[in-house]
């Protein structure tokens, strides 16, 4: 079931946190940034396979560690030059992204997700493209999932259903 909160999603009760970024990130910008400065071997992780694999956008990568699990998922185009900034993000790469999330959760290790208004900030995309997007894939889903829609820096969202901490 998908849930619309407001809060920090940094302070989120959910087993797992999905977020959109774009092969080769620097994860310099928004919460790819936020969670750099939490979490800097997710981001030192993601450079590594990224230098082994070459990841194409419409992709996902999973990092866990520290007790936390996020899902990268490749929602923008890749940088066309070294150096160069991330490129925008596309409906054909969320939902793709969202397909192969939906396939993860599927298997049933995941038991709640958190996840922004994919896309829309540093990549671009208008929120009416988004959004039927993630309710397609992820409201067929058996676990709380939670969009948040908007930020509150330091401020927990009402995750109805997950224990208080």
């Amino acid at each position: 079931m998908i849930h619309e909160v407001s809060g920090d999603i940094l302070l989120t009760r959910a087993q797992t946190i999905a977020h959109g970024i774009a092969p080769n990130d620097h994860f310099d910008q928004g919460l790819a940034l936020a969670l750099r400065e939490k979490w800097p071997a997710m981001a030192k992780d993601f450079r590594h396979f990224a230098s082994q694999t070459h990841p194409k956008p419409g992709e996902i990568w999973f990092w866990g560690g520290f007790g936390v699990r996020i899902f990268c998922l490749l929602t923008q185009d890749g940088e066309l030059t070294p150096g160069a900034k991330p490129g925008r993000g596309t409906t054909w790469n969320v939902n793709h992204c969202l397909r192969r999330l939906q396939q993860e959760v599927e298997k049933g290790e995941i038991t709640s997700l958190a996840i922004p208004r994919l896309s829309t900030g540093v990549g671009g995309l208008p929120w009416a493209d988004v959004e039927p997007l993630i309710k397609s894939h992820l409201g067929v889903l058996k676990i709380p999932i939670f969009v948040y829609s908007h930020y509150q820096p330091g401020v927990q969202a009402n995750e109805f259903g997950l224990p208080i901490a």
